[in-house]
C-alpha cells in the first residue's frame, strides 16, 4: 500500500539520509520526498512510500523515533500515485476547458493532490458563524436556521459529508472532535468553501494540513473562482 510519512527533522547534512535509510531498512520503498518547511534549524518533510501490506507500521514508527532529533508527525494511507505542484496548472486547465463541470473537477482532484481522503464544496449561510459553535452535519435543519449545503462531494466522502466549523471564511487548517484533519478555503463568492479532509484508519494517524498545503489549496480555489466566475453564483445544493 502507499503511505505518506511526515517527519520533522534537524535541518543538517545527513539527517535526511538517516531517515531515508531507516525507511529502507524497515521495508519502505521511497517514491517521493517533498520538503514542506525549512525554518529555525528544523525541516518538515513528506515521504511517499510503498509499504508491504503485511508488515507492521509500528516497526517503521519505532525506527524513525530512534533517530536523534526526528519526530513523526503522521503516517497515513495515500490514495493514488504521488503528484507534485506541476499538476496544479494541469488541473486548472481542465477546469477552464470544461467550466460547466469545473467545480466537480476541482473537488474530485484535490484529494489526490494532497494525500487526503475526500473533499467537498459547501455553501455556507451568511449567519452560520453566529449560530454554530460545533461541527455540523451537512443537509440538517434546526430551529435556528439553515445549515450549510453540499454543492458537490468527491467519491470517497461520507454521506452526508461531515463539515467542520468553517467560519470565519478564511483559508486555514483545523481538527474536528473526532480527530479528522481538515483544510478549508473560501471561493470568495456565493458562500462557497472547499473542505478537504484526512481521516485516521488502519491504526494510522494522519498529519494535520501544513501551512504550505493550505496555501496550495487556497491558490487553487482562488484561481478556480476566477476561471468559473459568475457560474459559481448558479451553484445549487447537491441532491441525494
Amino acid at each position: 500500500m502507499l503511505l505518506r510519512v511526515r517527519v520533522t527533522l534537524p535541518d543538517r547534512p545527513g539527517a535526511l539520509g538517516q531517515v531515508a535509510r531507516t525507511l529502507g531498512v524497515a521495508g519502505a520503498d521511497i517514491v517521493q520526498v517533498v520538503v514542506l518547511e525549512r525554518l529555525g534549524g528544523r525541516a518538515v518533510d513528506d515521504f511517499t512510500v510503498v509499504w508491504p501490506g503485511a508488515a507492521r507500521v509500528e516497526r517503521l514508527m519505532a525506527g524513525l523515533a530512534a533517530i536523534p532529533g526526528v519526530q513523526v508527525d503522521g503516517v497515513w494511507r495515500a490514495i493514488g500515485a504521488p503528484v507534485a505542484g506541476g499538476h496544479d496548472a494541469e488541473l486548472l486547465a481542465q477546469v477552464a476547458a470544461n467550466p460547466a463541470d469545473g467545480l466537480a473537477t476541482l473537488v474530485d482532484a484535490v484529494p489526490g493532490l494532497l494525500a487526503a481522503d475526500w473533499a467537498a464544496a459547501a455553501m455556507v449561510p451568511a449567519d452560520w458563524a453566529s449560530r454554530a459553535a460545533a461541527p455540523r452535519t451537512a443537509g440538517a435543519e434546526d430551529e435556528a436556521g439553515r445549515e450549510p449545503d453540499v454543492a458537490y462531494a468527491s467519491w470517497r466522502a461520507p454521506e452526508p459529508p461531515r463539515l467542520p466549523e468553517v467560519t470565519p471564511l478564511r483559508a486555514r487548517s483545523l481538527t474536528g472532535p473526532d480527530g479528522t484533519r481538515y483544510a478549508v478555503a473560501p471561493f470568495g463568492r456565493a458562500g462557497l468553501v472547499l473542505v478537504v479532509a484526512r481521516t485516521d484508519g488502519d491504526n494510522l494517524s494522519a498529519a494535520s494540513f501544513h501551512v504550505t498545503e493550505v496555501d496550495r489549496i487556497s491558490q487553487l480555489v482562488r484561481a478556480a473562482a476566477v476561471i468559473l466566475g459568475d457560474r459559481l453564483d448558479l451553484i445549487t445544493p447537491q441532491t441525494v
